[in-house]
């Protein structure tokens, strides 16, 4: 099963064709099936030995050492809210990366890998609430795929700093002032979004949420049409790369070919980091990617960007 995304860069000319990779999984002997995207994945393999960790996470089944390295392992039927595994050394650990750090998911067991479309990747109906431990939903022959927030999974068991450095904050406010800078925020995780939000807010800007591309693009046209006000205080738009409906490199591309949005400044963030996301950034036209998460690394680029359009261009 080791090699179960071998050869996983070749699935990156997908990107910025709306188009996805799913690796499915199963959290119990029952066919429900979960699944993650595979660009957040790293390899999947059979559950080494785990060595339990005093004080740890309720939902960490242990450390595991993968490659040479050190690394958590978290049951995830146990963090999402279900039966955790009956044992470990049965399972497998799908191994990922999110916000600048590696850590493993322990699963029943893994299905296989399909190609999809983001357009048929919905949203979770907004009726299961704010602690809903998913991102979206799609079909696959005829069965519903849950795709699970990870991040909030992470937030949980590792909470993200979402404070700025005073001095960042002080800087922020004096450029900002009366201006009413607004920052539109894309992304399909509610923690993502109010991890990206509450620094913003320090900053005194005004935050506008979307919770997909095909909806941020929604809202950028109607602005255009109906309140061109708004996109002459739009300071930046911050989308995450991997959203159901309209991913992050669509978004970019429509918003280059459409003349009315085609010099909003675009900065594409996500929890993968590497040298492919930039060169997508760059195939787009993106102004900037940034890896999630650092609060202060946020505030600068923000800041950065305010003084390029504060001088000339400030809002009436």
């Amino acid at each position: 099963m080791a090699g179960v995304i071998e050869g996983i860069q070749e699935l990156t000319e997908l990107a910025g064709n709306n188009r996805m990779e799913l690796l499915m999984f199963h959290l119990s002997d029952q066919n429900h099936r979960y699944g993650i995207n595979v660009f957040k994945v790293q390899e999947v393999t059979q559950c080494p030995p785990l060595t339990k960790m005093p004080g740890a996470h309720p939902c960490a089944a242990g450390i595991a050492v993968i490659r040479g390295r050190s690394i958590p392992v978290f049951d995830l039927a146990k963090a999402i809210g279900l039966e955790p595994l009956e044992a470990y050394d049965n399972c497998f650990v799908i191994v990922t990366e999110y916000n600048r750090s590696v850590q493993g998911y322990a699963v029943h067991r893994v299905d296989r890998i399909i190609n999809t479309n983001w357009s048929d990747v919905m949203p979770p109906p907004k009726t299961l609430g704010p602690d809903c431990y998913l991102t979206a939903v799609t079909r696959v022959n005829d069965d519903f795929v849950e795709i699970i927030d990870i991040e909030k999974v992470l937030d949980e068991v590792d909470e993200a700093d979402e404070e700025i450095s005073f001095e960042f904050s002080e800087a922020g406010y004096q450029m900002v002032q009366e201006a009413g800078w607004i920052i539109l925020v894309v992304d399909d995780s509610a923690v993502a979004r109010k991890q990206v939000t509450n620094p913003l807010k320090s900053l005194g800007l005004k935050v506008v949420l979307a919770r997909d591309g095909k909806e941020a693009l929604e809202l950028l046209l109607d602005w255009s049409k109906n309140d061109p006000n708004m996109l002459s205080h739009l300071a930046m738009v911050l989308s995450d790369i991997e959203m159901p409906e309209m991913d992050g490199y669509t978004l970019t591309t429509k918003i280059r070919e459409d003349a009315r949005l085609s010099k909003l400044h675009v900065v594409l963030h996500s929890s993968v980091t590497g040298v492919f996301n930039q060169a997508m950034v760059e195939k787009v036209g993106a102004d900037l990617f940034i890896p999630k998460y650092d609060p202060d690394e946020l505030a600068t680029i923000v800041i950065n960007r305010l003084k390029e359009v504060q001088p000339n261009n400030l809002p009436a």
